[in-house]
């Protein structure tokens, strides 16, 4: 025993040089590797099914758009590199020629030709249909030039284009949409290496990309519900990069001193979802009673440490067209009972809020308690985002009573915020009202910007003032990040990974 405690003292400082120099090789190896905790693993990579966040994180670096946005938020070229408007509803586009997919295939006008007809296909039933439905035509002149042509003036196309991604013909049209989006090929920095469903999603770097290279051979996306798990992670080295962290995990991230809080105000609303269709909630009584129920102050002082801004509109101060005009409800949950106990039993029926485990469940708790305070009978729904966006995207019949959700369209574009959540034509519209309708389709058509912003203004006026929506706050996004990883997050939430690096 004695001998072999020898041994082990005499080894000692050997195994201490070892794992000195493993550690520094798997550092070394860390610097090749980037790992991302998300809420969730991906509903879909095939960028013209879903759009929400865990996906659109992933699939924005597998694919090029038409166009994109710098880190200031202008529109800059990405596939297409400049663009000429011929006539108030005919746009032509000059594409690169040295873009080239993950097989080695050239990217041509057919593939931006394709891309719009499938997405624009109402059989194909993209989730992103009314962002492009105003695109009624789209013809390769060459194989690197393309005309769009839109059903009237559109003033939104090119904000819109922010977020098409192009996909190759060759690719796609050989398979169903479940294989596709199983085996996405795009021409993006990154391509898909591996997909283990319930695991992790894996990205290698394309070292034949056109434009500013990956900084990481290898890039890991991990679904990580828990925040708290989130965290742990990072600050443990287990992940570089962690989404959605809440204002307290943010203080404890600060403290610890084991990586940095990474904020920013986003072009996301946070609102209150009121199915107007279905009983009660077709008494407009009712629905503005809720408005003076939810105490928004409190929610983003008390409860997200000041980091959101209360917002009166469907719009938030990164859009064009937010007006900062509008009254919202204040906060009046006397006002509030005395209108539930006017309205009598249909108010106290139980309804359930439709949540997912991506929005902070301290506000969604927050707001169920302050309906039942008021007299109302609340309970909370959880399900996973794949099943919370298939319920959102029901018909009115079936879809959720109440919802607490956050709306971002990566365009900084009312059309692409306040056409699907108030049209009457949108799956995600709770809402049926034909001078709503004219104005939002007045307003997809009208090219004098100062017009354009206060038919958005009027529409704000009128949803709010029948509650038929109720806006909450600019969401503010907090990323956890490791000290090395240097990465400026913007309001349009696209996390471009050839726009991080590591610091020296």
């Amino acid at each position: 025993m004695t001998y072999v405690f020898g041994v082990g003292r005499r080894i000692a400082p050997v195994l201490l040089s070892l794992a000195v120099a493993l550690t520094g090789a798997i550092a070394a190896q860390a610097k090749d590797t980037l790992t991302i905790d998300l809420v969730n693993e991906p509903a879909t990579l095939d960028p013209q099914k879903q759009w929400n966040p865990d996906s659109y994180y992933v699939y924005r670096n597998i694919f090029d758009n038409m166009l994109t946005r710098d880190n200031d938020g202008e529109i800059v070229p990405q596939v297409a590199t400049e663009w000429e408007q011929v006539s108030d509803t005919e746009v032509v586009f000059t594409l690169r020629d040295d873009i080239v997919f993950h097989d080695g295939e050239k990217l041509t006008a057919d593939d931006v030709v394709y891309t719009i007809e499938r997405i624009t296909d109402p059989d194909f039933a993209s989730p992103q249909l009314s962002q492009f439905n105003k695109i009624i035509r789209a013809e390769a002149i060459d194989d690197h030039t393309v005309k769009l042509t839109t059903d009237g003036p559109y003033p939104a196309l090119l904000a819109q284009l922010v977020k098409l991604s192009v996909i190759p013909e060759h690719v796609a049209s050989a398979m169903t949409p479940e294989e596709f989006n199983a085996h996405p090929v795009g021409s993006g920095p990154y391509a898909l290496e591996d997909w283990n469903r319930g695991v992790d999603v894996v990205l290698k770097r394309n070292d034949d990309y056109w434009g500013d290279k990956g900084p990481f051979a290898t890039v890991i996306f991990k679904g990580v519900p828990e925040a708290a798990t989130r965290l742990a992670n990072l600050q443990a080295g287990a992940a570089d990069l962690v989404v959605t962290l809440d204002s307290d995990l943010a203080a404890q991230l600060e403290a610890s001193g084991k990586g940095k809080p990474l904020a920013v105000n986003t072009e996301r609303v946070a609102y209150f979802a009121l199915n107007s269709q279905q009983a009660p909630l077709d008494n407009p009584e009712l629905r503005k009673a809720i408005g003076y129920a939810i105490d928004r102050e409190g929610i983003v002082e008390g409860v997200l440490a000041g980091y959101p801004k209360v917002v009166d509109e469907m719009l938030s101060p990164a859009h064009f067209g937010y007006s900062g005009e509008i009254d919202g409800y204040a906060y009046d949950p006397d006002k509030a009972a005395e209108m539930i106990a006017a309205i009598g039993p249909d108010a106290e029926v139980e309804m359930q809020l439709a949540t997912a485990p991506v929005y902070d469940q301290r506000v969604v708790q927050a707001v169920q308690q302050m309906l039942n305070d008021a007299g109302m009978n609340v309970s909370l729904k959880m399900t996973d985002m794949a099943t919370w966006l298939k319920d959102q995207q029901s018909s009115n019949d079936v879809a959720p009573m109440l919802t607490f959700s956050r709306w971002s369209c990566a365009c900084q574009d009312p059309d692409g915020i306040m056409y699907p959540l108030l049209h009457s034509s949108s799956n995600w519209s709770r809402v049926s009202d034909p001078e709503i309708d004219a104005l939002l389709d007045e307003a997809r058509s009208e090219l004098d910007e100062e017009k354009r912003a206060d038919l958005y203004r009027q529409v704000n006026e009128i949803a709010v003032g029948n509650a038929y929506i109720l806006p909450l706050y600019q969401a503010a996004i907090i990323y956890g990040a490791a000290d090395a990883l240097e990465w400026q997050p913007t309001s349009n939430e696209s996390m471009f990974l050839n726009r991080m690096s590591w610091t020296e």
